[in-house]
């Protein structure tokens, strides 16, 4: 690990930590707590996949809607008109609408195989994203003076990595630059993540195989064809199926790459001195 014992993290005078977990746990909060403190760069990879990768497809697919619009068709060919995301660190909106979710399209739905190909965007855009965390450190103390640095990292980092090999590009990478630092999801908590889900919907990839196999497990129970099937009840069962899947590699993460807290400790950070002290007492 980058620091070997907690006394090396509290005096090192440049701390660069990379927290990950399920979406909701408060890995974006945490980042925006030090990123308050007014010394630590908070580096978003969700932001960075929609902004640096994902930009392009995110506005084309909202001119390709404006299109349809006679009036706005007429001021788009005209160059009167120019449309684009506003995505944030805290509306990502614009990502996870571009993603969007399969089924019936009368109801906003994707075509699955249409789904599976932003899938596959997202999954490049992700590792890319995440291997520009070496760079970002440079420019956040070069460019900008930050001695400090906050890798948020996506709730589906755990797809595009092996936690299991000490070679993965992805995490060698990371851990080479970061501590890794686990943000645990209490047992029975899954009805909150589900909610916050529903109610904040963040991006998400899922692996191929575990994609296919719960887009067609529900196809089959429920007796729906492809167009049949209302895209928010497919997206919430597939998320709650995915918080079992996810939780296994986590941990796999944590166990051989870094740390874990739990996410009653992250709530009870107030600032940067609570969040070192947290992440320094983390069981290794």
């Amino acid at each position: 690990m980058l620091y070997k014992s907690p006394a090396e993290l509290r005096t090192a005078p440049e701390k660069r930590i990379a927290v990950f977990g399920m979406s909701g746990l408060g890995k974006t909060v945490l980042a925006s707590r030090l990123r308050a403190q007014g010394d630590w760069f908070h580096y978003s990879i969700d932001y960075r996949i929609g902004t640096a990768y994902m930009g392009e497809h995110i506005t084309d697919n909202l001119k390709r809607q404006a299109m349809q619009v006679p009036y706005l068709a007429e001021l788009f060919r005209s160059d009167s008109i120019y449309i684009g995301s506003n995505i944030t660190f805290d509306n990502l909106a614009p990502l996870s609408t571009y993603l969007g979710k399969p089924g019936d399209p009368a109801k906003g739905g994707l075509p699955f195989a249409e789904y599976k190909r932003r899938q596959a965007l997202h999954r490049r855009a992700e590792v890319n994203a995440l291997l520009d965390t070496a760079p970002f450190i440079h420019r956040a103390r070069e460019l900008y003076g930050y001695p400090n640095f906050v890798c948020d990292t996506g709730g589906s980092i755990c797809e595009v990595v092996d936690p299991a090999d000490p070679e993965d590009e992805v995490l060698s990478a990371l851990s080479a630059q970061c501590l890794m630092v686990w943000i645990e999801s209490p047992e029975g908590h899954e009805a909150e993540l589900i909610r916050r889900f529903q109610s904040n919907p963040k991006p998400i990839y899922y692996q191929p195989a575990l994609l296919d196999t719960l887009w067609h497990d529900y196809l089959r129970e429920h007796g729906l064809s492809e167009a049949q099937v209302d895209p928010d009840a497919f997206a919430v069962h597939a998320f709650s199926k995915v918080i079992h899947h996810r939780a296994p590699i986590y941990a796999a993460m944590a166990r051989n790459w870094g740390v874990s807290v739990t996410a009653a400790q992250v709530e009870a950070v107030r600032d940067a001195k609570d969040a070192i002290e947290m992440i320094a007492a983390a069981q290794r």
